[in-house]
């Protein structure tokens, strides 16, 4: 009795990324008959699951290295080849050759991407994640087709989209550091400022919550590529003043 319990313990976090995988799928056949708002919507539901699988995990002590490839296996349904055919369907079929080419890079990107997590994890540091995480890939291309979706005015920049999803494949790939927010430490004076804030930013995506998604995830993207480019502007200032 016992070791059937283990046994259906240790299937649960399994079944919440086999979740994951089917809302890619039903993402993926929305986007194929149309429905671009629901197919993005689905990419944040197999978000939801995603986050749910490794948490279960932990909390009842079943984690596994066949967990581990299932569920990386399970984001390049999700969180790659579901955001592709999102993007190819929404704007790249209109822009022929271009637009296959951004829709396969960015999921031979993602794919890259999630390889090199997983041989960089144990070793890894949690503060922090090298190059873009593809969830946050597929947050940024969902929730930008909900933004054309709700503005119509934003189709003339339909263009815009496919160039901005390419350079977002390449920062997958790229070494830029961006934070992962897994692991923060919070001196006493600024507990209060802090929960403060994230009052003021939920309640702002309360009213807003396209619009405040949009703003946050494309803050985020280019504060890595901001920061980035700063710290090479301070290295090359301090081998100016050596010279």
């Amino acid at each position: 009795m016992a070791e059937r319990r283990f046994q259906i313990v240790y299937i649960l976090p399994n079944l919440f990324t086999a979740s994951s995988i089917f809302s890619g799928v039903l993402s993926i056949v929305a986007s194929l008959h149309g429905e671009f708002a629901k197919a993005a919507w689905l990419i944040f539901l197999s978000l939801l699951f995603d986050g749910l699988d490794g948490r279960i995990a932990r909390l009842t002590h079943t984690s596994s290295r066949f967990g581990a490839e299932f569920d990386s296996l399970a984001d390049i349904v999700a969180f790659g080849v579901a955001p592709g055919i999102l993007l190819y369907c929404f704007v790249g079929e209109g822009y022929g050759r271009f637009g296959i080419l951004v829709t396969a890079l960015y999921i031979i990107f993602g794919a890259i991407r999630l390889a090199r997590f997983n041989v960089m994890s144990p070793g890894a540091d949690p503060t922090v994640f090298i190059g873009v995480p593809i969830p946050t890939a597929a947050i940024f291309v969902s929730i930008w087709v909900l933004m054309f979706e709700r503005y119509t005015s934003l189709h003339r920049m339909e263009w815009a989209l496919l160039v901005s999803v390419l350079l977002l494949s390449i920062l997958m790939v790229s070494h830029i550091r961006y934070p992962s927010f897994k692991k923060i430490s919070l001196e006493k004076p600024m507990v209060t400022k802090t929960l403060v804030l994230l009052i003021g930013i939920a309640s702002s995506l309360y009213l807003f919550p396209v619009e405040g998604f949009a703003l946050l995830i494309s803050l985020y993207v280019s504060w890595g590529v901001l920061r980035a480019a700063y710290m090479l502007f301070l290295r090359g200032r301090g081998g100016a003043r050596r010279e």
